[in-house]
């Protein structure tokens, strides 16, 4: 990931993410309301986010304390989350 990479960019880039790790149909990154509830709108349960998290650690050379989970619940809050990782580290 270009660490020049804007929020937008994150949030398509998260979105993707999820799409495939959650095996979604018919919905794109682009088509992903950034400010759907995961939990509460699509229904990801503790196993699910935490497959997500590990998948963002990954691809973004980040940690995600579990403790932050709670906060995690739209792409939009999950990209901010990211960024501010992103800016902390560097």
């Amino acid at each position: 990931m270009p660490a020049s990479q804007d929020i937008k960019g994150v949030i398509v880039h998260v979105a993707e993410i999820i799409i495939d790790e959650l095996k979604l149909k018919d919905v794109t990154a682009d088509t992903f309301n950034p400010d759907m509830d995961l939990v509460d709108e699509l229904g990801i349960d503790s196993m699910d986010l935490a497959t997500i998290a590990l998948v963002l650690q990954d691809e973004y050379k980040i940690t995600i304390d579990e403790n932050d989970y709670p906060k995690l619940k739209t792409i939009r809050l999950i990209a901010a989350y990211i960024e501010e990782k992103i800016t902390m580290k560097n």
